[in-house]
């Protein structure tokens, strides 16, 4: 069974427009507001080959690259303890 996905920010009578032929207002943020915008630097780092295999497993499961999850993952850390250390 398919879980039924719930588009929040949709106009409530959006089936009903959409069978209508309405023009629906857009509701999207434009892409420029889609991408992150934060300077990458490159570097070389030695880490456990268990954790790239995890990370490339699952990277190729959700067709992105294993480096964006590892960074993903860092961002998090640091946004966590980051707002710890400012209270």
């Amino acid at each position: 069974m398919r879980k039924k996905i719930i588009y929040t920010e949709a106009p409530k009578n959006i089936s009903k427009v959409i069978a209508e032929g309405e023009i629906v207002a857009d509701f999207l943020p434009p892409p420029e507001e889609l991408l992150r915008k934060e300077e990458k630097v490159k570097i070389t780092i030695s880490l456990n080959s268990g954790s790239i295999a995890f990370f490339k497993t699952h990277a190729k499961k959700n067709n992105v690259k294993y480096q964006t999850m590892i960074n993903e993952v860092l961002d998090k850390y640091v946004q966590k303890y980051k707002e710890e250390t400012t209270v």
